[in-house]
């Protein structure tokens, strides 16, 4: 198995490891986020958008880490937040939830959050140089909106490519067409900054190279 594992079943996740030349393997996670997120409002109160990303991200780090297939490697779990107006949005899931989100969103600005967790389980005993680390990291990006029309914005909720989309919006597909600029990172919005897990790594004392292919 690769040094890396992403706990995720993102296409855009995979890309963007994939373009970087990095070796990994996938292992969904199967948390349930809206229980994840329950339980943290009932401990701590209404979470930010920022901070939700994080959580989830550690929650699928953390599940997929405690599974046997993961001994040795490095899990890395992600998740994207869409913030606007002080609001987080997820997945809007259907094409109403997508229309209603593109009809405010347009001519004005967000930010994507997305929370990168790292946790190594490469073995201490067997000399493997793990550290038992468990540690995380956000990276945030200002998404700016072109005005979008109506019509434009049916042709593209009926094209399903922003219902699967933290905010309802991507920058590597037909929804590029409707981001004017971005302030930040573009891997982030595409849900995994390569920097922010060279930072991670350098933490268990790994260098990216190690999960270069």
């Amino acid at each position: 198995m690769p040094l890396l594992v992403l706990a995720s079943a993102s296409p855009g996740r995979a890309k963007v490891l994939r373009d970087a030349g990095i070796d990994f393997a996938v292992q969904v996670s199967s948390v349930d986020e809206d229980a994840v997120l329950a339980q943290a409002v009932e401990r701590f109160g209404e979470l930010n958008p920022a901070d939700t990303a994080l959580l989830l991200a550690k929650s699928k780090a953390e599940d997929v880490a405690a599974a046997e297939d993961a001994d040795g490697a490095v899990v890395l779990g992600c998740d994207s937040v869409f913030e606007f107006d002080g609001v987080a949005y997820g997945k809007p899931y259907t094409a109403e939830a997508a229309t209603a989100r593109w009809e405010v969103m347009s001519g004005k600005s967000g930010i994507l959050h997305t929370g990168h967790w790292l946790i190594d389980n490469r073995s201490e005993e067997d000399g493997d140089g793990g550290t038992g680390a468990t540690i995380g990291a956000l990276s945030s990006t200002i998404v700016n909106f072109e005005s979008v029309t109506p019509d434009e914005i049916a042709a593209y909720v009926a094209t399903g490519e922003p219902l699967p989309c933290a905010g309802g919006f991507t920058i590597d597909g037909r929804g590029a067409a409707f981001i004017r600029s971005i302030e930040g990172n573009a891997q982030n919005v595409i849900g995994l900054n390569v920097s922010t897990l060279r930072e991670l790594l350098a933490e268990t004392g790994l260098s990216v190279s190690d999960v270069w292919v």
